[in-house]
């Protein structure tokens, strides 16, 4: 194959999944809006759409492309911070009162990380926490604040969860002490532990489990028996999992015997502070 062809083959699969993305967030999409938004010709988005519609991804309309209402694996971030507002609230707020002033945390890309980062400027009164992250909006959210530190790695942004990915980020987790690591996932199961959409999220959250003393995941209880693509941290490298009180009971009893301190919150509304579900559920199994 010439080389010279390769980069434009990648550049047109990039595209075809931007393409599928767009027409599941608003359900459809138009051609000639296609066209100026990716500065290509028509007929290499009617190329695009035959080729989706062949995997399956899309449906073709009169100009344009509809969606074919079957879930996608990872969705944009502003469409998932609208979901279980309430839980991640809670669990935000849950987290944000395992830190301790004067530590490192790294805190991942996810939406229920962003209301965590939401917990700890209403906290406030830092005086010095460093908080590493490869999340924009967490980054965002908490930069200029009084007494916060925030790093970031380097790396590529994606789009879909606002968040720098790649290599190039590998070598800021070498040099820092980082107390604890918080990570949401896309699925929590006893056999893959945390697990997330994409390998590109799923490396980064590893660098962040292996420089963590200690890892808490922050995962509502629709995360729960259920795996993504990528598992990032088993089970057994879990120290605490903050939920809601709608996690399958069964399986947090299970992950509790493993000696994992399994937390649950009753959600309350977004922005309140979470009340614990029940004695039994805060506290540690031996």
């Amino acid at each position: 194959m010439d080389s010279r062809s390769e980069p434009r083959a990648v550049f047109a699969r990039e595209r075809q999944q931007l393409i599928v993305r767009l027409v599941e967030e608003h359900g459809r999409a138009r051609v000639g809006d296609l066209a100026v938004r990716f500065a290509v010709s028509a007929v290499t988005i009617r190329k695009d759409l035959q080729a989706l519609e062949a995997e399956g991804q899309l449906i073709r309309a009169h100009g344009g492309a509809i969606a074919n209402g079957k879930a996608h694996p990872e969705r944009a971030f502003d469409v998932r911070e609208r979901l279980q507002r309430a839980e991640k609230s809670a669990i935000g707020a849950a987290a944000a009162d395992l830190v301790v002033d004067g530590e490192s945390i790294a805190i991942d890309a996810s939406t229920t990380a962003l209301y965590l980062a939401r917990q700890l400027k209403a906290r406030g009164r830092w005086s010095q926490l460093t908080v590493l992250t490869n999340g924009l909006r967490i980054a965002t959210e908490l930069a200029g604040f009084p007494g916060i530190t925030v790093a970031m790695p380097g790396g590529w942004v994606r789009w879909e969860a606002l968040s720098v990915v790649g290599p190039l980020g590998d070598g800021v987790f070498d040099k820092v002490n980082v107390q604890k690591a918080f990570v949401g996932a896309s699925g929590f199961t006893l056999e893959s532990g945390l697990s997330d959409a994409t390998e590109e999220e799923a490396q980064i959250k590893r660098l962040m489990v292996g420089a963590a003393r200690e890892v808490i995941g922050i995962v509502d209880h629709t995360k729960w028996r259920r795996t993504a693509f990528a598992t990032f941290c088993r089970t057994d490298r879990l120290h605490i999992v903050l939920s809601d009180d709608r996690a399958p009971s069964e399986m947090v009893d299970e992950v509790r015997g493993r000696g994992i301190d399994v937390r649950l919150f009753t959600p309350q509304g977004p922005g309140s502070i979470p009340e614990a579900a029940s004695r039994r559920d805060v506290r540690a199994s031996a």
